[in-house]
């Protein structure tokens, strides 16, 4: 039954959010082309974990502690029908919001995109149906991997009672954020005046829509 709360015996590799600790633990997380390398436990002294399968582990023993990585959803099977399903992926959470985040400040807006668009929901489905070691899948998961090579730099975290809180994040070789052009206050920079022109090419396709709706 989809509407009936989960009996809390049945989560095996997480803690009730509502008992995890009150205080909350700071992380760092290191990428190096989209893979994470470092993790940076400032709430520990300073603990680091490297290797990609000790990092897996110990996120999944913080994410455990402080209730991160519970998912209850109804999804469609591939035969055809609905199923409810309760899922915990404790340090795939962890790893998946900070992974997010880096791209935001090192993945260029229109390789995000196309991804998001056509390579994530083919590749999503072809690991669903078991087609990993197909040519499609072979095919798509070069272009993603082709998408990581920028995605380098750091992510600060918080967790707390079964979230994950993103605190800041930096890359020191593939930062696309530029502080004096977003504010607009830099002579020379972008201006909001060049908006005028960008409007006006954009607007010619709707007015000729518009015009044309008035006339059917």
């Amino acid at each position: 039954d989809p509407d009936v709360t989960p009996p809390k015996d049945m989560w095996k590799l997480t803690v009730d959010p509502e008992d995890a600790p009150n205080t909350p633990e700071r992380i760092t997380i290191e990428f190096t082309q989209g893979k994470p390398t470092k993790v940076i436990n400032t709430s520990q002294n300073n603990k680091e974990v490297t290797g990609a399968l000790d990092i897996f582990l110990y996120l999944n023993q913080l994410a455990r502690q402080n209730g991160i990585g519970r998912l209850d959803i109804v999804e469609n099977r591939f035969i055809g029908i609905k199923s409810r399903g309760c899922y915990e992926t404790p340090a795939g959470t962890i790893l998946r919001v900070a992974h997010m985040d880096l791209e935001g400040l090192t993945l260029d807006r229109q390789v995000r995109n196309l991804r998001d668009q056509f390579v994530t929901p083919q590749y999503s489905n072809v690991l669903y149906n078991g087609m990993y070691f197909s040519p499609e899948g072979e095919f798509l998961l070069s272009a993603i991997a082709a998408s990581q090579k920028t995605v380098n730099g750091e992510v600060r975290l918080k967790l707390y009672k079964g979230n994950v809180i993103v605190e800041g994040r930096s890359s020191k070789t593939n930062n696309l954020y530029d502080m004096e052009e977003s504010s607009m206050d830099v002579h020379g920079g972008f201006s909001p005046m060049d908006s005028e022109g960008f409007i006006k090419i954009q607007s010619i396709r709707l007015k000729k829509w518009g015009q044309n709706q008035k006339l059917v």
